[in-house]
């Protein structure tokens, strides 16, 4: 069962002597409860060991190990470039259409290991959850971080091809913003899906019709500069598409600015990962008992 920090126990509880000296009273909480960030500094080791722990799992008796990071942008923007840019014609903003489409794929990918392998974190560690007490939200903190894995060894290669292209980056100062962003956003994700997903299991079978359409609702295949003003300010609200958009414009340089996109993308994602944590720590005293 979830539990509660506290210094004082009840007469009638034996004293458990906790870390550093306190007092740890494990007791169901009730209602909103805090999200008691400081408590995840305390448990920072055992965040690098889940962190870890899922990067080993994953690579675990594989051929190719992290080239798998590579393979599953790399092989769909060969579908894309074929079908999309070749076949179709859509327009990539006057860039080479593999790397307008690559350069979206890389931090979608990312979020969508997040969105998939998030939320099927805590029923994963169904065995951990009941025997010793931790804060619940550094499971699917673990298995979104440990993803920034698999976004290093992909970025590496956008770095590749934009130098094959001969694309000058203009503003490669604002990546890290947006692969912040882009965290947020399925931290967020992961927060709302793994608690829904002890309570309701068809939550996985969502799961891929989910992905698949936030996939074609995000600009990967195709330029946001389709849409004219207000709605392409609106499609921030989809924080992907700000992510993408501007992933693009610091990296190969598009001609328009996704700032007002990217903004509304940053309150959106904040007010999902806020609910999401929120969320998380309310549904966190049944988990124990229904994982």
């Amino acid at each position: 069962m979830s539990s509660a920090l506290s210094n004082t126990l009840p007469e009638s509880a034996p004293p458990v002597t906790a870390p550093r000296g306190r007092i740890l009273r494990i007791a169901p909480t009730s209602g909103w409860v805090a999200l008691r960030l400081a408590e995840l500094n305390e448990y920072r080791e055992l965040l690098y060991f889940l962190v870890w722990r899922d990067i080993k799992v994953r690579y675990k008796q594989t051929a190719l190990g992290a080239a798998w990071a590579v393979v599953q942008p790399l092989f769909t923007m060969l579908i894309f470039s074929l079908f999309f840019g070749r076949l179709a014609k859509v327009p990539s903003d006057g860039i080479p259409y593999p790397a307008f489409s690559y350069a979206a794929l890389v931090p979608w990918t990312f979020f969508a290991h997040g969105l998939t392998q998030g939320s099927d974190s805590l029923v994963g560690s169904a065995n951990l959850i009941r025997k010793v007490y931790f804060p619940r939200l550094l499971i699917p903190l673990a298995t979104v971080l440990a993803g920034l894995v698999d976004f290093s060894v992909a970025f590496v290669l956008l770095i590749a091809q934009i130098a094959l292209y001969r694309i000058h980056p203009p503003h490669p100062l604002f990546v890290a913003p947006l692969i912040l962003l882009a965290l947020m956003t399925s931290l967020g994700v992961g927060f709302w899906l793994s608690a829904l997903n002890v309570k309701f299991r068809d939550v996985k079978y969502t799961l891929p019709f989910l992905t698949q359409f936030w996939m074609f609702a995000t600009p990967i295949a195709y330029p946001s500069s389709l849409l004219s003003e207000p709605w392409r300010t609106l499609y921030g609200l989809n924080p992907m598409a700000g992510v993408v958009e501007g992933f693009r414009w610091a990296l190969l340089g598009t001609k328009t600015a996704p700032g007002p996109m990217v903004l509304v993308s940053t309150f959106v994602s904040l007010a999902i990962l806020i609910g999401g944590a929120y969320y998380f720590r309310r549904m966190e005293k049944t988990f124990a008992d229904t994982v």
